[in-house]
């Protein structure tokens, strides 16, 4: 992070982008003024340079079908508003942001229909602007859902950090879109320009998938799911040191992924309501196949949420927190710091925050700062299991 063309800036962060179609104002989601991570990267600017430049159905006089995919804080839906284009992706905080961002600039939010990434887009797609995502996974399942809305025609551009485009990234395209040649990088970035091969044979979708934990019970996870196909470190960890709570608990899973920390406490707890959050369309919809796998879909709520708005204050007796290091394709800690505080605020005087995290992190010093305690319940040699208690009310 912070090297040349990434998101990282330096001194504060930009907010004005002298993009390719204009300047427009962006901001990430969510948005500290002291962060230096900015909200578009040299991928966004390579990747417009080329649509103005090549020979697209808009430029011989056809309006054409646009889609931009995991466009990470509307940078691309922004910059091509008069192209109407769909954006697909998984981020309930990149949806959030792109609507943001359209009204930032004065652009009306609902000309762009925003798709969860477990629903395929309209077809057919003329042109298809896809950003390189973390997960090769998601990557391959999007790939595998665009497939049969392509046509002879369709332009389809990958863009990435040349960091994040690996040999596995350009085959993945080769295998189900087409012929996939690479461009020259460009401030450390590159694009790749697949063709629809229509004799290829993909295959069957690998996702859902599906495993046994250790106790035996089935985990269903779509594509995107962290650590898919085996529980994360982090969760084995918080497994062995979740809480006891009282009979009726309220619990809120937030952050939840497929769901295991909150469904296993409420297995061994009388637990009155549970409520599972993740920004992940992916993550919810596989913590809302487990509720059902497991038989705790009558007491569950699952939301796929950014914030935690649709809880009214003091609503929850314990949350259980696996909070992420990264936001989109920065480190950052700006997301848990965000969980933390919605957690405080949901929470019932006296009611506990339980977090699991890297040692090096140091969310014990944010979570003092917030709930003024924090002790440690648990620990391994690289994670460590905190709590903090809203104060009560004197």
């Amino acid at each position: 992070m912070g090297t040349s063309g990434d998101s990282f800036v330096p001194m504060g962060a930009e907010t004005r982008w002298a993009a390719p179609n204009g300047e427009i104002e962006l901001r990430r989601l969510p948005h500290h003024g002291d962060s230096p991570l900015r909200a578009w990267d040299a991928a966004d600017e390579y990747v417009l340079q080329y649509l103005n430049d090549a020979d697209l159905p808009a430029r011989r006089g056809e309006p054409g079908r646009w889609l931009v995919v995991n466009d990470l804080f509307g940078a691309l839906s922004v910059a091509l508003h008069a192209k109407t284009p769909a954006s697909w992706g998984d981020s309930v905080v990149s949806h959030t942001a792109t609507v943001a961002n359209l009204e930032r600039n004065g652009l009306d939010p609902s000309a762009i229909e925003r798709v969860p990434s477990m629903d395929a887009p309209g077809g057919p797609i003329d042109v298809a602007v896809i950003k390189i995502p973390r997960s090769l996974a998601l990557l391959e399942d999007q790939l595998r859902l665009l497939r049969p809305l392509l046509h002879a025609e369709s332009v389809v551009v990958g863009a990435g950090m040349v960091k994040a485009i690996h040999t596995s990234t350009i085959e993945l395209f080769e295998s189900i879109i087409g012929p996939s040649p690479t461009s020259l990088a460009k401030k450390k970035a590159r694009l790749i320009h697949a063709s629809l091969d229509p004799g290829l044979d993909v295959g069957e979708n690998p996702f859902p998938s599906r495993y046994l934990d250790e106790s035996g019970r089935e985990v269903i996870e779509l594509a995107n799911v962290f650590s898919r196909g085996r529980l994360d470190i982090g969760t084995r960890v918080m497994l062995d040191h979740l809480p006891a709570v009282d009979s009726g608990a309220r619990v809120l899973d937030l952050g939840c992924g497929n769901g295991v920390l909150g469904l296993s406490l409420a297995l061994a707890h009388d637990v009155g309501i549970l409520t599972l959050v993740d920004e992940s369309y992916h993550a919810a919809t596989s913590a809302r196949l487990n509720a059902f796998g497991w038989g705790l879909d009558a007491i569950t709520d699952v939301r796929a949420a950014h914030t935690l708005s649709f809880l009214p204050n003091g609503s929850v007796d314990v949350v259980l927190n696996n909070p992420p290091f990264h936001a989109q394709q920065s480190r950052t800690d700006d997301t848990a710091r965000a969980m933390f505080r919605d957690a405080h605020r949901v929470l019932v005087p006296g009611g506990r925050l339980r977090v699991v995290g890297n040692r090096h992190l140091g969310y014990h010093k944010v979570l003092k700062r917030l709930f003024g305690n924090c002790d440690v319940v648990g620990s391994s040699p690289k994670f460590v299991v905190l709590e903090a208690v809203r104060r009560k009310e004197k």
